[in-house]
């Protein structure tokens, strides 16, 4: 197969060709076809092509785009699992890249669409009083961005490296560019194949560069753009300290490969199950990919009193490991990516050796100049030697540093000043607590576990797409992932100034204080697409009685003294009996309910309720309710109507016109049409 790069539209087939070598046999497995490629000519068409086709969609529309790609991919992953076995990869590390890429775009798509806005843009968080009159108010909206993400991906994950980048960019509607590292760019170009094959992606969104290096790519952004790379630290600040990059503020984003650390807590003995969790949590990080993970555990860190433990509990599952073909299913250990990669590594265990020692030593079970073999190196003095913080040998290792108490747990913990992740394992919560706070601020997660969480955790080396990647410091100060905050990684974010009815006509979303326009007929008797923002009904008027507190007191069993004691009563806050918060809730909701049937299907839920004034006895009531905002939700085969979801903000007044309570219901509303996968 041939490694093309695919620009403007088109695919590059002729160029240099550089064969790319299975790490297994050492056979070529691809060619890499290296173009003249026009790197600006190709940022020009991402711009100008793919960006205003992803804008013209909404965000939920633009992740669509990437469940059903998702979906398309992993219908094709036995294709895939083939190719990944010459990386070097055994099944279950291509589980962690494949499936694992293809399962992060499920979960960015599912995020994006619960949690950001049904719009081209996002509206985020509420609306900011700017006035003491209310007529000037702020709201901050994210927009997409109108230039291209640059994706510079690492060799240790071909899949998931591409996939967790491109899909918040797409959903944020900014188009970008892969490039991959040639170490494994056949398995890239496999998986961004079948996406170009799905033509679900707009023309223009995605592109692909197959060469060694960026050549003048980045002397072409501006902006609008955005650089996202993930490798050595060395190499990421090289690209971050362009000129180009430097000049015109171009957010870059570093993850890099960092000395991770697990910390075995104080309070842990070897017959405890933490102790056992721990032994097979950092061999399971040293054998994983063969160790070439940015996550990996570098930093063992245990008691001065467990050291010995620890490396024989450690000897005796890592002399378990077989080291061979990873498409055997014996094989717990393939070779690293390369034998480039593996003179790295041995050249870096050379260094690390001159400031500690070799207590383990495994078999190498391979042929190949890209077989290895597991190392556990002990460093009795971590506190006075820097190297083993500050040099990091990529592949399956460790090095075993002891602790007196804590604080020097912590202490040598942070010492490598900064790392994407560190793991505590103990029954303590309160060493868990001490130990998490004194190492949080110098590392991107933190991992604790016990008994309790360990049979449901993903795991030291698992970024979930659900919570930030990336660390301070040596790490590269980045962040990626994080559910629906990847997306706005993406995306600019603007601090809207003005009235509250030019900002609701800006943003297609109610805000506070914004004139309204009563319903001619009453809102839940029309269809979700009938149902216009910033539309009202305002409801007759109740007088709340004695007869309802004492009624809603006996069906509800909530005898507050409030509500009955009228001694009591005069010395509270309200100096007399008031009817209960959830009564005049419920009272609302039967001023302005429709009871017929009709197109709203359900409440299916409230927020951000408020009860802001005392309702008496004697006080009268009314309800006003507006459309605040709407998403068009995908009709699934076991859904009955196809239908959308309705925010509705409600305001309680008093006779006195004193607003009394506050929230916003969620309604399900029939749509008058089903919306097809390609209106999606």
């Amino acid at each position: 197969m041939n490694v093309t790069s695919y620009a403007q539209g088109n695919w590059i087939t002729e160029g240099t060709e550089t064969d790319l070598k299975s790490a297994v046999t050492g056979e070529p497995v691809a060619s890499l076809v290296e173009a003249d490629l026009d790197y600006k000519a190709m940022c020009e068409y991402a711009r100008s092509v793919g960006g205003p086709k992803l804008r013209e969609m909404t965000i939920h529309q633009r992740a669509f785009k990437i469940k059903f790609l998702a979906k398309y991919l992993i219908e094709r992953k036995e294709e895939f699992y083939k190719l990944s076995t010459h990386t070097g990869a055994t099944r279950q590390d291509s589980w962690i890249d494949i499936e694992g890429g293809i399962g992060t775009m499920f979960t960015l798509s599912s995020k994006s669409r619960q949690e950001l806005s049904d719009l081209p843009f996002h509206v985020e968080g509420g609306v900011q009083r700017l006035s003491r009159g209310g007529t000037f108010v702020g709201q901050h909206i994210c927009v997409p961005k109108r230039g291209v993400g640059i994706h510079i991906n690492a060799f240790n994950f071909p899949v998931w490296g591409m996939l967790e980048k491109l899909a918040p960019c797409i959903i944020a509607g900014v188009p970008c560019i892969v490039k991959p590292s040639p170490v494994g760019a056949y398995l890239a170009h496999a998986v961004f194949e079948k996406m170009i094959e799905s033509e679900l992606l707009p023309e223009g969104a995605i592109q692909f560069i197959a060469a060694d290096k960026p050549g003048d790519l980045l002397d072409h952004l501006n902006s609008q753009d955005s650089v996202s790379f993930t490798g050595s630290a060395a190499t990421g600040k090289k690209l971050k300290s362009h000129p180009n990059i430097v000049a015109n503020n171009i957010p870059f984003n570093l993850e890099a490969d960092s000395l991770n650390c697990s910390i075995l807590g104080p309070d842990v003995s070897p017959d405890m199950d933490e102790f056992h969790l721990f032994i097979k949590e950092v061999a399971n990080e040293m054998t994983v990919k063969t160790g070439q993970k940015c996550t990996a555990i570098r930093r063992t860190i245990v008691h001065n009193d467990l050291v010995e433990d620890v490396i024989e509990a450690l000897k005796k599952r890592l002399e378990k490991t077989t080291v061979g073909d990873p498409a055997d299913e014996k094989t717990n250990m393939g070779p690293m990516a390369s034998p480039l990669q593996n003179e790295r590594f041995s050249a870096r265990l050379t260094e690390l050796e001159d400031h500690s020692k070799t207590v383990f030593s495994g078999t190498n079970g391979g042929n190949g100049d890209a077989f290895t073999h597991a190392r556990l190196l002990l460093c009795h003095k971590p506190l006075e030697s820097d190297s083993p913080h500050t040099l990091e040998a990529f592949g399956p290792m460790t090095t075993l540093m002891p602790y007196k108490n804590m604080d020097e747990a912590i202490t040598i913990a942070n010492k490598s000043d900064g790392s994407l992740v560190g793991s505590l394992f103990t029954n303590d919560d309160d060493i868990a607590r001490e130990i998490t706070l004194g190492c949080a601020p110098y590392h991107g997660r933190f991992m604790v576990i016990n008994r309790h969480s360990a049979k449901e955790s993903t795991g030291h080396g698992a970024p979930m797409p659900h919570m930030v990647h990336g660390g301070p410091g040596h790490a590269g100060g980045g962040e990626e992932l994080g559910g629906a905050r990847s997306v706005l990684h993406n995306m600019q974010r603007v601090a809207l100034q003005g009235s509250p009815t030019t900002i609701m006509n800006i943003v297609n979303q109610h805000i506070k204080g914004a004139e309204t326009k009563e319903s001619e007929i009453h809102p839940f008797k029309k269809y979700f697409e009938e149902v216009e923002i910033g539309e009202a009904l305002t409801t007759h008027r109740r007088t709340v009685t004695e007869a309802d507190i004492v009624n809603f007191g006996g069906i509800s069993g909530d005898h507050f003294y409030a509500h009955f004691d009228e001694i009591a009563a005069k010395d509270s806050l309200f100096e007399k009996r008031i009817a209960h918060g959830y009564f005049v809730l419920s009272a609302a909701a039967g001023l302005f309910v429709h009871p017929a049937p009709g197109p709203v299907l359900l409440n299916y839920g409230l927020e951000d309720l408020r009860f802001i004034a005392p309702v008496a006895p004697g006080d009268t009531i009314r309800a006003k309710l507006i459309a605040k905002k709407k998403t068009t939700r995908q009709q699934r085969s076991t859904d009955k109507y196809p239908y959308g979801m309705i925010w509705w903000d409600v305001e309680v007044t008093n006779q006195d016109d004193l607003l009394v309570a506050e929230y916003t219901i969620l309604t399900l509303v029939k749509r008058n049409k089903h919306l097809s996968i390609d209106e999606t």
